[in-house]
């Protein structure tokens, strides 16, 4: 078992800062030959789900039923994870910043939706850093890569985060091997807006262990002495020990494996039941492959490209494990124009329209080879550029209107942009819906904030009637902010003016000194003896 014959060792830290509730969560599990580290940030502002917890016990869980260093298979976890959010976003959407690393204690993979980020250290030396999804990252990226991200405007302007509402695209890295006394740092972005590269390069060469480690990064942050501090978590993984298979071990497989096959060829009858056997299986992948395939198809018919992208993929795995040269390089063209169509889409949607008409003419090409697969989904979006164009030029002016709390100039271009995208099928369309959505909650706000407003002049001008003994015009301007805050809500604000309303009404129709008030409970002493209830 690969753990037993490695070292690596795991501490962490998640505090919630200057707030007391605390949405980032870490977790790990090491397996006997695969291991799993997950660090996330939770972005939604619902107090009582945990989309961070939430978000890690669905991938954990998710891994540990299935443990693999499958890129396929990790993509699965993310999106199993971005399931379960989207399922529980019942009273506001739940949304979360995650990065993972999946190791084989030799080999790594790193997963990252959003700006949780992996530093990776080598002899005190940064040799990796996962990358953002976010728009500063994208700006970084075309103009200047040498610019610092930490504190760009537009670093928490996430471009993909888990619980989007469509087109999750998580980025998994390749395989990146490991090697003895290297550093790994899990961290999201309360952290790492707050300590630099450099400081955590310095912080490594002064620590024993990874405990110590992520000891010495919290002291870095906490020294800023921010008047707000932000949820922060980082796990620092020490690989003190690699794990290795020697060449003894890999002659010994190769030893048992032979011996295997030979007994199982030698034996009386095994030969058959080993032709039976296989002839099942090329059975059972034949139809797999041909039920992903269709599958994939029909995903692509209804515009699902992202399933219909997976299918194609398992569909040629399936044909390469056959050994069928002529499915495997269908599903493949089918696989390429399927990317294309989306790359397309994304560059379109992000403004990008000469790199838009670069991967339909593509898939135009790609599809001619498989008798014109896609031809009627990429030629109407070459004829539907002009009105994309027009279509993300409105979203950017109603964008920048948004910013400007323009809530309503906005709102009304984000629908006319709507209507034009339904017309065409633009991917983007979920996109300005959710915008919309946003400017209409804004629009409520502020109309809810306006309301409050009036009230509270209201109940001034009652108070004011009040001290000048104008108690009718006190009971007036009372009871209109009551009606108020009772629309809005605000309901130790309609008791306050209620028990202000009695106070008024007192003074207008005063108890004369002497007379019981009315609906007074009498005294039995007061009453004639004839008139005393009986106590029996």
């Amino acid at each position: 078992m690969r753990k037993e014959n490695c070292d690596f060792k795991t501490s962490f830290l998640s505090e919630g800062g200057s707030f007391l509730q605390n949405k980032d969560y870490f977790a790990y599990t090491e397996l006997d030959d695969v291991a799993c580290w997950v660090a996330i940030k939770g972005l939604d502002a619902d107090q009582e789900i945990s989309s961070a917890e939430l978000a890690v016990k669905a991938i954990l869980e998710r891994f540990m039923e299935k443990p693999t260093m499958s890129r396929r298979s990790i993509k699965k976890y993310l999106k199993h994870a971005q399931n379960i959010l989207q399922a529980q976003s019942l009273r506001v959407r739940l949304k979360a910043s995650v990065v993972i690393v999946v190791s084989d204690y030799s080999k790594m993979i790193v997963a990252v939706a959003g700006n949780s980020r992996l530093y990776h250290f080598r002899n005190g030396t940064l040799t990796y850093k996962s990358t953002d999804q976010s728009l500063a990252q994208e700006i970084v990226n075309n103009r200047n890569r040498s610019l610092d991200i930490s504190q760009h405007e537009e670093r928490g302007n996430l471009l993909n985060y888990l619980g989007k509402p469509n087109d999750f695209q998580p980025f998994v890295s390749k395989k990146m091997k490991l090697m003895d006394g290297d550093a790994l740092l899990l961290c999201t972005a309360g952290f790492w807006e707050d300590v630099s590269e450099i400081e955590m390069a310095d912080a490594l060469e002064g620590a024993k262990d990874s405990e110590q480690y992520t000891d010495l990064l919290e002291e870095i942050l906490l020294s800023r002495q921010r008047k707000v501090v932000e949820n922060y978590t980082v796990a620092a993984v020490f690989v003190n020990k690699v794990y290795q298979e020697t060449n003894k071990n890999k002659k010994k497989y190769i030893k048992m494996i032979a011996a295997a096959l030979v007994v199982a060829l030698v034996v009386g009858g095994s030969t058959i039941f080993y032709q039976a056997k296989q002839a099942k299986k090329i059975a059972e992948l034949s139809v797999e492959m041909k039920d992903h395939e269709k599958s994939g198809n029909q995903y692509f018919q209804d515009g699902n490209y992202d399933e219909a992208l997976l299918a194609y993929s398992e569909g040629r795995n399936a044909a390469k494990k056959l050994k069928d040269p002529i499915h495997r390089n269908l599903l493949a063209r089918k696989l390429r124009v399927t990317q294309l169509i989306i790359n397309g889409d994304q560059s379109a949607e992000t403004g990008k329209f000469a790199e838009a008409l670069e991967h339909y003419e593509k898939a135009k090409k790609e599809g001619k080879i498989i008798n014109g697969f896609g031809k009627g989904e990429v030629v109407q979006r070459i004829e539907n550029m002009d009105s994309i164009v027009e279509i993300v030029d409105a979203i950017k002016d109603a964008d920048f209107r948004f910013e400007a709390e323009d809530y309503n100039g906005a709102l009304a271009i984000y629908q006319k942009a709507r209507k034009k995208a339904l017309a065409i099928s633009f991917t983007g369309e979920p996109q300005i819906k959710t915008k919309i959505e946003d400017t209409e909650e804004k629009i409520k706000e502020l109309e809810k904030a306006q309301k409050e407003l009036k009230a509270e002049g209201l109940e001034k001008n009652g108070d004011q009637s009040y001290a000048r003994q104008e108690y009718a015009k006190a009971i007036e301007s009372y009871t209109l902010a009551q009606e108020i805050y009772q629309e809005t809500e605000l309901l130790a604000k309609v008791l306050g003016l209620e028990r202000k309303i009695m106070n008024v009404n007192d003074k207008l129709n005063p108890i004369p000194q002497g007379q019981a008030p009315e609906n007074a409970i009498p005294n039995e002493a007061d009453l004639p003896i004839d008139e005393v209830p009986d106590a029996s």
